[in-house]
């Protein structure tokens, strides 16, 4: 087999298969509310068979990276990524706090190519992260692909940038603030750019819990090194959010 045969043959790969194959991650929270009765049940059994699952089933492509907070970057989260590629400039993603059924939704993130984020105005691009960093540190994962899919992925994502905005903290990496309902505003999300801007003990908990070797995913995408172009946001983080 080619290649190119086996490439396809990897990233034909379903989202549901790849969270198989990905280590399971509870969420660290469970919502506020009382047990679900039989009645709720039954309706929710029958929505799921008589109404359309379009819009979710579209999301199709599972990533898991590291957030802070970009007004308050001691605020540090990691975030799991439902992602669905509207066209090869714009991709759309909803964040969970894990990947399991109980898993909490708690925002949402836009993808933009670099050509969409030069169209931006400048009082627009402020609220964009550049992403070159993550994938070439290997801090952004797609748990279950093949290690050739994932850089392929990827390599796709290269000079992108993101919009995310968090709802619901339902945890902050090594803080006991976690919220068990959605309360407060919006909080936008900025992404690491730099080597020490993590947490002490983050990186570990990130690869034990994802069972990835950060050194090595490093090591692996310097062939994607000379792709990078500069971005801007870099110094961003810990600067006041719009």
């Amino acid at each position: 087999m080619s290649i190119r045969s086996k490439l396809v043959l990897c990233l034909g790969i379903t989202l549901g298969t790849s969270i198989a194959l990905a280590q399971k991650i509870q969420p660290p929270v469970a919502p506020l509310g009382g047990k679900e009765s039989t009645t709720q049940k039954t309706l929710s059994a029958g929505s799921e068979m008589l109404q359309t699952q379009s819009p979710p089933s579209q999301f199709n492509a599972y990533l898991v990276g590291l957030h802070p907070m970009k007004s308050h970057p001691g605020l540090q989260t990691e975030a799991h990524h439902f992602c669905r590629q509207v066209n090869q400039d714009f991709a759309q993603c909803v964040l969970f706090d894990g990947n399991t059924a109980a898993a909490n939704l708690t925002g949402v993130e836009y993808i933009i190519s670099e050509k969409l984020f030069a169209q931006l105005p400048p009082g627009e691009k402020q609220y964009w992260h550049p992403h070159n960093y993550e994938i070439l540190s290997g801090q952004l994962v797609a748990p279950g692909l093949p290690d050739v899919a994932e850089k392929e992925f990827l390599k796709t994502k290269m000079n992108s940038y993101g919009k995310t905005w968090h709802l619901w903290n339902t945890g902050h990496f090594g803080m006991n603030d976690a919220d068990r309902l959605p309360l407060g505003p919006a909080e936008l999300a900025w992404s690491f750019n730099h080597d020490g801007e993590q947490a002490a003990g983050l990186l570990e908990s990130f690869q034990k819990r994802l069972d990835v070797n950060l050194a090595k995913e490093r090591a692996a995408r310097q062939e994607l090194t000379p792709l990078a172009r500069p971005q801007e946001g870099v110094d961003a983080l810990g600067k006041t959010a719009p």
